[in-house]
């Protein structure tokens, strides 16, 4: 019955526009939907919130919401960033579109062991996906946020004993080409994003891994420069197009300091901002 009565029902959206102005994107956005990501390493599952958008041509006055729906309650149901070239060239030709983007985001969570009981607990990091493109191309952006510690040089070397330390906020993007989309697995950039700063955060200290954390973090100060500059570095050295950005809860201070970059290979350049 519905089908006929869908033949028999107007179809406003799929109407010729004829003021020839394209639309760079056109969609939804905020679907807030059950997630599943697995990549061989990782595997998480929640409820996340994602948007599908399209581009639209200047003919069309309107794309097909409603298969975004069924697509994104589809296709994320079982999300495997390696397999994401396919996922978005469907979803571009299931709107006839020239080119589709599918983003969303989810928190996933990693064992971690304390440093010296060897306690284990789990740690959470927000992580994104954004996948673009068409039959054609497409490349895939990777976001992790996480925590660290970082104790400040300039505290350290004029005080006679201590130095503020604070949380920070560490956020890495990697993003992959046609060849490979996903160049640096979750797991691998939530370790590389640990290592920056003067200390990993833990969510299980007993008193010996306090010690420990107490004295690491004093025996390896850190600007908010120097965590983007070095995990920067590294990234480079593997020759990974990425951004940057930490921020500085800042302990002593009314305000928080940040720092970020991006870089690609392909023109071996960074953007720095730094306040």
């Amino acid at each position: 019955m519905l089908p006929e009565m869908t033949r028999a029902l107007p179809d406003i959206q799929d109407e010729q526009d004829t003021r020839g102005i394209a639309l760079d994107s056109v969609g939804v956005t905020g679907v807030r939907t059950p997630i599943r990501i697995t990549d061989g390493e990782v595997n998480a599952a929640g409820v996340g919130s994602a948007e599908f958008v399209v581009t639209l041509a200047s003919d069309r006055r309107g794309t097909h919401m409603s298969r975004m729906i069924e697509t994104i309650a589809a296709e994320l149901r079982e999300f495997d960033p390696r397999g994401a070239a396919a996922l978005v060239a469907g979803a571009a030709d299931r709107l006839g579109a020239a080119s589709a983007r599918i983003s969303f985001d989810l928190p996933v969570s990693f064992e971690v062991r304390a440093p010296v009981s060897d306690v284990p607990a789990w740690q959470a990091a927000d992580v994104s996906f954004s996948v673009e493109g068409s039959a054609k191309s497409a490349a895939m952006t990777t976001t992790l946020t996480t925590h660290v510690t970082s104790l400040c040089p300039c505290s350290k070397a004029i005080s006679d004993y201590g130095a503020h330390n604070q949380r920070s906020a560490v956020t890495l993007s990697i993003t992959g080409g046609q060849d490979d989309l996903y160049p640096l697995t979750l797991s691998e950039m939530f370790s590389l994003a640990r290592q920056v700063g003067s200390c990993p955060i833990y969510p299980v200290i007993k008193r010996p891994d306090e010690r420990w954390i107490t004295m690491e973090a004093y025996d390896h100060p850190a600007f908010v420069e120097d965590m983007v500059r070095d995990l920067s570095s590294t990234c480079r050295a593997r020759g990974l197009r990425h951004s940057i950005h930490v921020r500085n809860f800042e302990s002593i201070h009314s305000h928080d300091a940040v720092a970020s970059l991006s870089w690609a290979p392909e023109t071996n350049t960074d953007k720095q901002e730094q306040h």
